[in-house]
């Protein structure tokens, strides 16, 4: 017997109910013509009437049931799969790796191969392998906190580089003409630049009897692999000097912070006076600020300064509200450079586009992994980062640098 969808379930009980209707429909249409002639309901019409209603009510039940049962799937979220759930979900994975390793697709930072030795050797599974694991064997090291890409507006691109105009300066001399008189020439440079997809990648080794042995494929993809590339993506995004195969990066490009001329008063600005000024020098380059990045222990002396009676100037040591400076948010990170800050218009200066979004391979195949019973388990991303405007980040240093 074949099994049907919902829908043709419902369509099937949906007719069913249709037919009961239209029989007792007819079996009281019949009954009714009779008594208006003065013949009585007979003892077999009135038990054809009874079956055909007690049929109707049952179809309508059913019928009723379903139609719950739809909205309760409807109402129920949708579980989002991490990619390294989906790998191990996926017909691909147990097609090669279901009933034992065999050869397979091709999947290579290389790191120490992970092996079912239980010494304290590096490149050994240790106690990964137990009899009856309740949690996830993989032991997570702990991550540092990746920002930088969500401060950057998103986008996707098909292609190997992203050609975009990038202003360069932009002198605005508008003003009252006067009838007759010849009118201001205001200037704006734009230089067509390029911006190729690089690729971010790496690999390790892992022995084929991990793969059925131990639940912690999925943490290694997610908690290592793709993080690993996170890692690395956060620091070109800020930091690449956009030689070799590097991201020509924020900080590289970003105006260096200067006292904007007018601004008296500030021979010796303090931490929290410099980031207020680098906001006003984006500014007055026609970009509101919209993110500051520190490093994590500048953002630290920041909150912990006091004012004469030891009360915190701005941080507290009880709450729970995001980081904020002057009404924009900071955001603290290990891929910034201590003694250093970047504030900057980040969505409307910049875009970053993913080419590819951490791609993960398995193979047995990569060189003699197969005759020593390993795996090689590779993750992947290309992206490209364009800087709109330069001006529309100030990159500069603390005193205390």
């Amino acid at each position: 017997m074949t099994d049907k969808t919902p829908a043709e379930l419902a369509l099937e009980l949906k007719g069913n109910f249709d037919r009961r209707h239209d029989e007792l429909k007819a079996i009281a249409e019949k009954a009714l013509a009779e008594a208006e002639r003065g013949i009585p309901l007979s003892t077999t019409a009135k038990e054809l009437a009874d079956q055909a209603l007690t049929g109707m009510n049952e179809a309508k039940s059913r019928l009723d049931e379903l139609e719950q049962k739809a909205a309760r799937r409807g109402s129920e979220p949708t579980e989002v799969k991490s990619i390294g759930q989906q790998y191990i979900d996926s017909d691909a994975y147990k097609n090669a790796f279901g009933n034992g390793v065999r050869q397979g697709q091709n999947v290579g930072i290389e790191v120490k191969a992970i092996t079912s030795l239980t010494t304290d050797a590096n490149g050994s599974a240790g106690d990964l392998v137990r009899p009856e694991r309740v949690q996830s064997p993989m032991q997570m090291l702990p991550d540092r906190q990746l920002t930088i890409r969500g401060l950057i507006a998103p986008g996707t691109t098909s292609s190997s580089s992203i050609e975009y105009v990038q202003e360069t300066g932009f002198t605005n001399n508008a003003g009252m003409v006067a009838e007759g008189t010849l009118k201001p020439e205001s200037t704006l440079k734009l230089d067509l630049k390029n911006a190729p997809v690089r690729k971010i990648a790496h690999w390790f080794l892992a022995s084929a009897e991990i793969l059925a042995d131990a639940p912690g494929l999925r943490s290694m993809i997610d908690n290592r692999l793709r993080y690993g590339l996170a890692f690395v993506e956060d620091v070109q995004l800020l930091k690449g000097d956009g030689t070799g195969q590097n991201l020509a990066g924020i900080k590289p490009q970003a105006s260096d912070y200067a006292l904007p001329a007018g601004v008296t008063g500030f021979a010796a600005p303090t931490m929290i006076d410099k980031l207020r000024l680098a906001q006003l020098q984006v500014a007055l380059a026609l970009y509101p600020a919209d993110g500051q990045v520190l490093h994590p222990i500048d953002w630290a002396l920041i909150e912990m300064q006091k004012d004469g009676e030891g009360r915190y100037i701005i941080g507290n040591p009880q709450g729970t509200i995001a980081p904020t400076l002057w009404g924009l948010p900071v955001v603290p990170s290990m891929a910034q450079t201590q003694g250093e800050f970047t504030v900057g218009a980040w969505r409307m200066g910049a875009q970053l586009f993913d080419r590819e979004q951490s791609g993960v391979l398995v193979s047995t195949e990569d060189g003699d992994n197969f005759r020593r019973n390993m795996v090689t388990i590779l993750a992947e991303e290309r992206l490209a980062l364009t800087v709109y405007r330069p001006e529309a980040f100030v990159d500069g240093a603390f005193a205390n640098a």
